[in-house]
């Protein structure tokens, strides 16, 4: 009995997708930020490159929330063979670089140095974006501003006009007051930033009204998630 009991451990294990919490240091805002990486069980049985998907959190949420919300995506990486990595965007950084705070460089941060680092610790490939709400909106403005990385993206629930929303989720901390700083609303809006930017080969799923179960909360972002990696698998055989 004991024998079958330590078998069985070791399957569970063995099954088990592989979950890393890493430290980098941004030399851009001077501070030690966490991510999550979770590898799929067959990463570390071969040498194979894997595509990687960015998935970032909501305002108020950090890189640990998605994982917590949403243990299934162990399973996911699995079932995907994707490495899903998790950054963290502070609680309310719009995933943006601020043009009146210093502190927050949140797009060179992830572009120019985490994206790096992880390519380099990790075997990666092609890589997708998407995120919830704050994070929809950082997916696409990552992405639209840095096609080179990221031109296959996906927004959940995401905001893409910052201009309505003149005194919620810290935006006046992070790019000022509407009535003087009117430019930095409209140059950080992905509506805008759509529009002015060059033709581009861009693959974007995009959720925003949907007739699916759920609101503006968990019970739709769990199902979504699911939707949007088989939109991304589908893109990635196509390179």
């Amino acid at each position: 009995m004991r024998i079958i009991t330590l078998a069985l451990l070791l399957f569970s294990l063995e099954a088990s997708a592989r979950v890393d919490t890493l430290w980098f240091h941004s030399t851009s805002m001077d501070k030690t930020i966490g991510t999550i990486i979770i590898t799929p069980t067959k990463y570390d049985q071969n040498n194979e490159q894997y595509h990687a998907v960015y998935i970032l959190h909501g305002a108020g949420g950090d890189y640990g929330n998605w994982l917590r919300r949403m243990p299934e995506l162990e399973e996911l990486s699995n079932e995907f063979e994707f490495v899903l990595v998790c950054p963290d965007g502070e609680k309310t950084s719009w995933y943006l670089d601020s043009p009146i705070d210093s502190s927050m460089k949140y797009e060179t941060y992830i572009i120019d140095e985490l994206v790096p680092e992880i390519d380099l610790k990790y075997r990666i490939s092609n890589k997708a974006i998407t995120g919830l709400s704050m994070g929809g909106h950082g997916a696409l403005y990552l992405s639209l501003k840095n096609p080179e990385v990221f031109s296959i993206a996906g927004s959940m629930s995401g905001g893409v006009d910052l201009r309505p929303f003149h005194g919620n989720w810290d935006l006046p901390k992070r790019i000022g007051n509407q009535e003087d700083n009117m430019t930095n609303w409209v140059e950080n809006s992905v509506v805008v930033i759509a529009n002015s930017t060059d033709p581009t080969p861009f693959q974007f799923i995009v959720d925003q009204y949907s007739e699916r179960q759920g609101a503006h909360n968990w019970s739709y972002w769990r199902e979504s998630i699911i939707h949007h990696l088989k939109f991304f698998e589908s893109k990635f055989t196509q390179q």
